[in-house]
């Protein structure tokens, strides 16, 4: 009965509708401080996109339509027991790969690539599906087996995260492809992954760089190459990264102001609104709103990885850490390919950017690790 006990500073009628909260989210199986962290986040978005979707109160209300979305898959997904989501990760993987070859036989066409399926009444891109189900299926299989994982155990974890990664590069997403590739490697990392491995693996990626160089598209290899001087072509290939890279500096310690930034107001900064939104703050916020921004991502993340700590089994942990240290690797792939520091891909800044398929995807993550912290401490009383 710890919740009926009077906290001092508290009214009889402020303590009765915290009580009636606490009761609420855990019947709801919702963790108020990871959620409130979400929530902050996606107000941030709401306000940063007035000002970079050009004053127009259609993005943001579409945006927080998104959220509103997304918010409800986390709430349905915190309902699902882990047991039962340990259950179902093959099932779901298999789904997504079957969904992935679908997209390269039949998959609609848009900008150059092939990224989605139309079912006639919802099109949607079966790579966002991969996200979670790749992190899902490799905790499921390590489950009940001995960690740190041995040889045969790696290899067939390897064939599990690269057949997605390589459909989904295929068509292409280099971005989504890295980010699926990530979501597999952190969860054989936090399996204990020993030394040897992990200098054995890295020898191995930096021998396949020149493989990988090979098959890349041209526009693609334009990227490496623009990231590694952008000047060479400050008009074409260059001009996301110095437009970004200038709009960031411009900003300063305290930014232009609200909807005063001129590289974002002037449409000099292109994507302004989904992948470059970051340098959007930079300008108009500066130094400073940028490090709140990031102390609230280091808010979530920290709650999630605390989630992650406090899991009852391997499936649980696993899932946890990864699905948390995924968010980590959206924000530094952003940021660092907005400040100049890494090639430009494809990933948004995490419940931030416009767009509604990756804030569904990351809403689903949030609700897996809700229900993963809702039956621990269930089990603990």
């Amino acid at each position: 009965m710890k919740s009926e006990i009077a906290r001092p500073g508290y009214t009889g009628r402020t303590q009765r509708t915290l009580t009636f909260t606490g009761r609420l989210l855990d019947f709801l199986h919702i963790d108020g401080t990871l959620l409130a962290g979400v929530v902050a986040v996606c107000a941030v978005s709401l306000v940063v996109l007035f000002s970079a979707g050009g004053e127009d109160l259609g993005v943001p209300l579409r945006q927080a339509a998104r959220v509103g979305i997304g918010l409800g898959v986390m709430l349905a997904v915190a309902q699902i027991p882990p047991r039962l989501l340990r259950i179902s990760a093959p099932i779901l993987y298999a789904i997504g790969v079957l969904l992935l070859v679908a997209v390269a036989l039949v998959g609609d066409v848009a900008m150059g690539a092939q990224r989605w399926l139309d079912l006639g009444v919802i099109r949607f891109q079966p790579s966002e599906l991969m996200k979670i189900a790749v992190p899902l299926a490799c905790a499921w299989f390590l489950h009940e087996r001995p960690l740190p994982p041995s040889a045969s155990t790696l290899a067939v974890l390897a064939v599990a995260i690269f057949v997605p990664v390589l459909l989904i590069a295929e068509q292409p997403d280099l971005g989504t492809a890295l980010l699926v590739l990530a979501g597999g490697a952190i969860v054989v990392l936090l399996s204990g992954l020993q030394l040897r491995w992990i200098i054995g693996l890295g020898t191995l990626f930096v021998a396949a760089v020149p493989v990988v160089w090979h098959y890349l598209h041209d526009y693609q290899r334009q990227r490496v190459i623009t990231f590694l001087n952008p000047q060479n072509d400050p008009l074409g290939a260059g001009y996301h990264t110095i437009q970004s890279q200038i709009a960031i500096g411009s900003g300063g310690v305290f930014g232009k102001g609200y909807m005063n930034g001129s590289q974002a107001q002037l449409e000099f900064l292109p994507e302004r609104s989904t992948d470059f939104i970051f340098a959007v703050i930079g300008e108009e916020w500066g130094l400073v709103g940028l490090l709140v921004l990031l102390l609230l991502y280091l808010f979530v993340i920290t709650r999630g990885l605390y989630i992650a700590a406090q899991a009852q089994d391997t499936f649980s942990r696993l899932t946890a850490g990864a699905l948390t240290l995924l968010v980590a690797v959206y924000l530094f792939v952003n940021s660092g390919m907005v400040a100049g520091l890494l090639p430009v891909v494809g990933v948004p800044l995490p419940l931030v950017s416009y767009g509604g398929t990756s804030m569904v995807t990351l809403m689903a993550g949030f609700g897996i690790l809700m229900s993963i912290h809702s039956r621990r401490k269930l089990v603990s009383t």
